[in-house]
């Protein structure tokens, strides 16, 4: 099994890609292939119609999707920003939604989310649930928000709290579970 993980943040420090590469070593013991993704990689202007219709969909996107499909799902740590999803995530959703056949349909999607609030961003993952399913991604029902992020990791990037550490992993065994018996049933 091969996951892609796309932290949904441009900054070089954020809590973010912090929290997914610690998914990605508790992934990586459970013999799960990992593709790391920097969301800088997928470059995109702001959707706008004309754009499209006159050039079609950019390189960012097509190259998203196709990293997203060569994985049998998807790992996207957002920020939470005014309590939404972030502008950047929101656009680069859209460019790919523009794409036919939809390549969001039959997505199997885990959402997390850092943050240094006490709410640890899951205001900002609810909003982006509706996107990914209205296009419809299969997004995962458990969702992992990290509250109080800029304490939660030790110098060594683990959680400093072990109780959370195996909260986090226990999420990533259910969403590998998930994947496979979707993967089983077809979708």
């Amino acid at each position: 099994m091969k996951l892609l993980l796309l932290a949904a943040s441009l900054r070089k420090d954020s809590v973010n890609k912090k929290l997914l590469v610690l998914a990605a070593q508790l992934l990586k013991a459970q013999g799960i292939a990992i593709d790391m993704a920097d969301f800088a990689e997928f470059d995109v202007p702001l959707y706008h119609g004309d754009l499209n219709a006159e050039l079609g969909l950019p390189h960012g996107a097509k190259q998203f999707i196709a990293r997203m499909h060569a994985a049998d799902g998807l790992i996207i740590a957002s920020p939470e920003y005014n309590f939404s999803i972030p502008g950047t995530l929101k656009n680069l959703i859209d460019w790919v939604s523009r794409e036919q056949p939809m390549p969001w349909l039959k997505q199997r999607v885990l959402l997390m989310s850092a943050s240094p609030s006490l709410v640890g961003g899951n205001r900002g993952l609810w909003h982006t649930r509706v996107p990914l399913e209205a296009c419809g991604a299969i997004v995962y029902s458990d969702m992992f928000s990290l509250a109080s992020a800029y304490t939660a990791f030790a110098a060594d990037g683990q959680f400093t709290d072990v109780s959370l550490q195996q909260r986090l992993k226990d999420n990533l065994t259910g969403f590998i579970h998930f994947v496979k018996a979707l993967k089983a049933a077809g979708y």
